[in-house]
């Protein structure tokens, strides 16, 4: 599951950065934000959801 910045949070995780792996959590329902490592606005998984076991 990909996501991008400024996409609503369909469920509450951390999303992984595509470019320097830094994970950012997101509640359902908030903005994904860029990363606050490197800026990057691309999300390449999702993890700590309930419906997620990864």
């Amino acid at each position: 599951m990909t996501a991008k910045t400024g996409e609503t949070a369909r469920e509450t995780g951390d999303f992984r950065c595509a470019r320097c792996h830094e994970q950012v959590h997101v509640t359902k329902g908030h903005r994904i934000p860029r990363c606050p490592n490197c800026g990057n606005d691309s999300f390449d998984a999702r993890y700590h959801e309930p419906a997620n076991k990864s």
